[in-house]
Parts: C-alpha cells; sequence; structure tokens
C-alpha cells in the first residue's frame, strides 16, 4: 500500500507539469499571434505610408511640369509676338526705304535727262562757235579775224603761254589771271597730245590749272576731272609727312600719263591758256593775205 500511495504521488506529479506546461503554451501562442498581428499591422502602415510618399511626390513632379509646360507656352507666346512686332517694323522700314529708293530713281533719271539735254546744246553751241572761229580765221567783208597775242601760241582756237621763269602754283596762276588767262585746262587727250613737249624740250615740267580742293582735284575754271593723265602710281598726296595739292605736267613721262601731284609752294614753270581775241584787220594786211 506504502508503494502504491508513493507511486501514485510520483504518478501526479507529471500530471500537475502537463497542465502547467498546457497553459504555458497557450500563452506563448497567443503572444506570438499578438506578434505577428503588430507586424503585420506595422507592415500594412508602412506600404501604406510608402504609398501615401509615392503618390504625394508623383503629384508634386506632376504639378512641376505643368508649371514649366505653362511658363515654356507663355515665353514661346512672347517670343513668337516679338519676332512678329519686329517683322512688321521690318516691313514698314522696308517699305519706307523703297519708297525713298523709288524717288532718288526718279530724280536722278529727271537729272540724267536734263544733263544730257544740256550736253547736246553744249554740242551745238560748241559745233557752232567752231564755225564762227573758222569763219573769223579768215578775213572777209567785216576786216576781223581771230588772234593769239604776242609770244602766245595759237593751237585748235586756243592761245598758250608758256613761261621761261619759275614760280609757285599760286604765283603762277596770278600772272595768267593778269593776262586775263588761267592755267591751262586740259579737256580731251588731243589737247593733252597736243601740249606734249610745247617747246621740244624733253624734260619740260610746267604747273596746269588741276589743284586738290576739299579732297578733290578739280580744275580752275571749276569743272570736275574727267580726263585723267596721271603718271604710274599718282596721286600720292604727298604721303603722311608732306603735303602736294598741286598738279604739274612732266613731259619726261609718256604722252598721255605725265600728271604729278606736287607741293603747291615749289617753283615750276607754268602754263596759261585763253581764247583768241578778234583782230581787225587793215586793208594792206587784206591786200597781202
Amino acid at each position: 500500500m506504502q508503494q502504491m500511495e508513493v507511486s501514485d504521488y510520483i504518478n501526479e506529479q507529471p500530471r500537475l507539469r502537463q497542465k502547467c506546461c498546457g497553459g504555458g503554451v497557450r500563452t506563448e501562442r497567443r503572444l506570438c499571434q499578438l506578434l505577428f498581428l503588430s507586424f503585420g499591422t506595422l507592415c500594412i502602415i508602412q506600404a501604406t505610408l510608402n504609398v501615401s510618399l509615392r503618390l504625394t511626390l508623383y503629384s508634386s513632379k506632376e504639378s512641376t511640369h505643368l508649371k514649366c509646360n505653362a511658363t515654356d507656352f507663355s515665353d514661346q507666346n512672347q517670343l513668337t509676338e516679338d519676332v512678329q512686332d519686329c517683322e512688321r517694323r521690318w516691313t514698314r522700314q522696308h517699305n519706307r526705304l523703297l519708297e525713298k529708293f523709288n524717288a532718288l530713281t526718279r530724280e536722278r533719271n529727271m537729272l540724267e535727262n536734263r544733263k544730257n539735254e544740256l550736253l547736246n546744246m553744249l554740242r551745238k553751241v560748241v559745233e557752232e562757235r567752231d564755225r564762227l572761229q573758222m569763219k573769223l580765221r579768215e578775213p572777209g567783208d567785216c576786216g576781223y579775224r581771230l588772234q593769239c597775242p604776242a609770244n602766245w601760241s595759237e593751237m585748235n582756237f586756243k592761245c598758250y603761254f608758256l613761261s621761261t621763269e619759275s614760280k609757285t602754283w599760286e604765283d603762277s596762276r596770278k600772272y595768267c589771271q593778269s593776262e586775263d588767262a588761267d592755267l591751262v585746262v586740259i579737256n580731251s587727250e588731243q589737247e593733252q597730245r597736243g601740249l606734249y613737249r610745247l617747246d621740244g624740250d624733253a624734260n619740260l615740267l610746267f604747273w596746269i590749272g588741276l589743284y586738290d580742293r576739299a579732297g578733290t582735284f578739280e580744275w580752275v575754271d571749276g569743272a570736275a576731272l574727267t580726263k585723267k593723265f596721271w603718271q604710274d602710281g599718282q596721286p600720292d598726296r604727298g604721303g603722311p609727312n608732306n603735303r602736294e595739292d598741286c598738279v604739274e605736267m612732266y613731259h619726261f613721262n609718256p604722252p598721255l600719263a605725265n600728271w604729278n601731284d606736287a607741293p603747291c609752294g615749289s617753283k615750276r614753270r607754268w602754263l596759261c591758256e585763253k581764247s583768241p581775241y578778234l583782230f581787225k584787220v587793215l586793208p594792206k594786211e587784206k591786200g597781202i593775205m
């Protein structure tokens, strides 16, 4: 009996331990379930936050993109308006310039026609003058003829005086003016050739009536320079350290290339020119002729 009781007592201890262990397992399971539930909830919250953050970021990007597009569109519209305004202003300016050009063209054509008319009139006057001069060269019933002064040479109905002394260009002109003449004005190739080596001197050097006036060469009678017979490389206006405003003819050079600009204060011989005058022929001279 005693053994049985001990045995029963010993056997009772495992049953009590089994009950305790069974309650502990249930508690641990509940704790595990609670932990898993909490972890799942946290995962869901984190996923929700991630989605919310992504949506917020995407929304912000879209908003920024829309703003940029709106700004770009506004800038493009402004640029288009600026270009159109520039084109309108350019068109107006172009039209004004075109109108001015057309007006100047019409004026130029009118002046050209007027110039041609004057040239035709001048040609007729010159022809009439030459005809009268030819007639006056031969004494007729009127008893007059054209004649150059003593010591003057006649060529093509003009009188020329070549000096033997030398003066400055200004003093040379004053001498010619004192003789009711002026420094020679060369209007044609024929006259240029006729004056070449006028006295047969190959080294003849003299002033002519051409000078620099305000940067442009013109003749003493105010005529523009049209026929030019400059030496090679001339006029050079003397370079930076000199001033050459007056023109000389040097017969050492070819007939149609012998003008040179030189300092007006240099002394040269000079050539005067004037028209012949009417000379009354005496009766005995008419008989001789």
